[in-house]
């Protein structure tokens, strides 16, 4: 238990600033110097209660606030984030670890859900047929659901909350946010900045807890809908707790991602794009290549491109402008990829680039690894390491790189670096992953595109952003109407 500070206000129930009720006292580390930034009591079942009942009692009067009256709170917003981007993104730096710019360029594209969000008047609308029979018309509407609620990880703590809450609301939903106790900064100064829109009470509110208020968010009978990004055990807790208690649920879960290298790839570009997928955020995005697959003789020259880019990645706290890699969210972290690292080399890896000696007993830093040699049996291979390490497999042919990913149990992402349209075809017309890359080594799609995930990187129907997620935070409702003409004739 922490001691010494005060803790901080760090949910919004209502409309009002609340402690959690937990005598749970949490600090909030930052992750390159281990210092304490501040001290959170979590919040329990009974606080989670109290933002579902302001969010119910808030539903009923914003469901019937016109579209166009609810996007304008969306417009302020966005300026608000504008204005304090350097502010927001310099609290993510501190309690997520990554440099400054990986959380402004984070916060941009969080900003870009909620600009897609004020087109909601329009991506709402229904459809109608007249005459569906003599005299008949027919039309679907779309109603929000009502209560909502969203988990969301570490990794992303200013954008993955944009992926949802822009959209539950502008669509007439009232909204919960639970983000990861490890990061809750980022999540209340976003609020702090929507509490000034004006926003009606209760219409958004803000829980920090961890189990007690997840669960309590999974079995309580007003919520409607439940949106989660985390691993794929949580994941797939969360799809079948939420469906067993009726809820709407969309769970993006953990990742394996691969890249193809083909002969024919520029290998200058291709190794410095594949090493910004890697070591970009510290490897903690679950778009981050993981494994590296040449083809043909372009292993050689990959390689060495590869290395001489990512030995020079300057480690650090990401508060320092010469910084371009911070460190792991927890020293927890830090020994997993370690211990991950050491399996890989026993079973007979070769290290490239060693990054196990970190910057010494300060922070919790790993320095890009790159590794090659490694069984695709090895728990390094099948593993989501969610860290700056990267290993190399070599193949024969574009066959043989396709036959190997598809064997992984995930399916979030998948790139290929190649001149051939034919090779690029080929890949994405056969690879089993929701997201795919042509010559780009994140394949985060724009906000009005949906946030694919496919096998164990999703469960559920509908993702994130874009048309997917009207469809998830409304229902649709269809209308079957006559009118007699003999009934028309009293008027």
């Amino acid at each position: 238990m922490a001691t010494g500070t005060a803790t901080l206000q760090a949910n919004y129930i209502n409309g009002e600033w609340l402690a959690g009720s937990s005598s749970n006292v949490i600090d909030i580390i930052n992750p390159a110097t281990q210092e304490s930034i501040a001290q959170i009591a979590l919040a329990e079942e009974a606080d989670t209660n109290a933002a579902v009942a302001a969010a119910s009692a808030a539903f009923p009067g914003w469901r019937t606030t016109p579209p166009q009256d609810r996007i304008q709170y969306m417009f302020a917003f966005r300026e608000l984030l504008l204005k304090h981007a350097d502010e927001i993104a310099a609290i993510t730096t501190k309690e997520n670890g990554k440099t400054f710019a990986e959380s402004r360029a984070e916060l941009a594209r969080g900003i870009e859900n909620v600009e897609v969000s004020c087109g909601i008047p329009t991506l709402m609308q229904g459809y109608n047929l007249e005459d569906v029979a003599r005299g008949i018309d027919e039309m679907m509407i779309r109603q929000p659901l009502g209560v909502t609620a969203a988990i969301t990880p570490f990794n992303f703590p200013a954008m993955i909350p944009l992926w949802f809450m822009p959209y539950a609301i502008a669509t007439g939903n009232t909204f919960i946010l639970k983000p990861s106790e490890r990061v809750p900064l980022t999540a209340k100064l976003i609020f702090e900045l929507l509490q000034q829109t004006g926003l009606p009470k209760g219409v958004a509110n803000l829980v920090v807890g961890a189990k007690p208020a997840v669960d309590t968010l999974l079995h309580h009978p007003d919520v409607r809908a439940i949106s989660f990004v985390g691993s794929t055990p949580v994941a797939k807790y969360i799809y079948s707790e939420g469906s067993a208690h009726g809820k709407r649920v969309q769970c993006q879960g953990g990742a394996k991602n691969y890249v193809v290298v083909m002969p024919d790839a520029d290998m200058d570009m291709t190794a410095k794009i594949i090493s910004d997928s890697a070591f970009g955020c510290a490897g903690q995005r679950c778009l981050a290549i993981s494994v590296a697959v040449t083809v043909a003789d372009s292993a050689k020259k990959f390689n060495e491109a590869l290395l001489k880019i990512a030995s020079n990645i300057k480690t650090g706290n990401g508060l320092e402008k010469e910084t371009t890699m911070g460190p792991v969210i927890t020293a927890e972290s830090k020994s997993r990829i370690l211990h991950l690292i050491e399996k890989g080399v026993d079973a007979g890896g070769k290290v490239l680039l060693d990054g196990r000696e970190g910057l010494g007993n300060n922070g919790n830093f790993i320095t890009p690894t790159v590794l090659s040699g490694i069984d695709e049996s090895n728990p390094l291979t099948t593993t989501e390491i969610f860290g700056p390490v990267l290993t190399v497999n070599e193949t024969h042919t574009l066959d043989d790189a396709i036959e190997t990913l598809s064997k992984s149990k995930f399916g979030n992402s998948a790139a290929i670096f190649t001149s051939s349209g034919a090779a690029a075809r080929k890949f994405r017309y056969e690879v089993p992953t929701g997201n795919i890359g042509i010559n780009i080594g994140v394949a985060a799609p724009m906000a009005y595109f949906p946030f694919s995930g496919w096998r164990d990187s999703f469960m559920g129907v509908l993702h994130g952003q874009g048309k997917d997620a009207i469809e998830f935070y409304t229902d649709k409702k269809v209308v079957i109407e006559r009118w007699p003409k003999e009934w028309s004739r009293q008027f």
